[in-house]
């Protein structure tokens, strides 16, 4: 999340980007969502699906916070944007990418049943300047496996513009 570098920013950038969010979303380009406290609250984390992969595939996302981590968001959220990105977007393969040092997030893609496929050397930026490029473990999911995997059974309902249910 190379926007999270520049946290905390000042309200009117913080503007600027849901605004740049919001048109890569309405434009089909990237697909940001905010994660909701279970009361609806507070904002707990964020994730997404990301074209941030080769054709045929999108990315999972997620960030949470600290007070947040350990209550399941990340891991109802990943099997939610896996059969959005199999039912609606028609993807062939779903990728989670994560650096190995984060250990509670190492965890949900296990859960998932992803697949870990590498570790792909210093291809995570730098958290701070001057450091050095994170190692990035690849995880994924088939088509093929969606069925057989924890992420079938995740509850989704998604909707167009116009409200009309486009998913369950």
């Amino acid at each position: 999340m190379p926007w999270a570098l520049d946290e905390p920013q000042p309200l009117d950038e913080k503007i600027d980007l849901l605004r740049q969010f919001r048109g890569q979303f309405d434009l089909d380009q990237n697909y940001v969502y905010g994660i909701f406290s279970r009361a609806e609250s507070e904002v707990v984390g964020g994730t997404g699906l990301h074209p941030r992969v080769e054709d045929g595939g999108l990315e999972i996302g997620y960030w949470i916070s600290a007070a947040a981590v350990g209550k399941g968001y990340a891991t109802e959220v990943a099997a939610a944007l896996t059969r959005v990105a199999f039912g609606l977007a028609h993807v062939d393969r779903v990728h989670i990418h994560i650096d190995p040092a984060n250990v509670a997030s190492m965890r949900v893609p296990r859960k998932l049943g992803f697949v870990e496929e590498a570790t792909l050397r210093r291809r995570l930026p730098p958290r701070r300047p001057g450091e050095q490029r994170r190692d990035q473990v690849t995880f994924t999911l088939l088509r093929e496996e969606l069925a057989a995997s924890p992420c079938a059974a995740a509850r989704v309902r998604a909707f167009d513009a116009a409200g009309r249910e486009l998913f369950s």
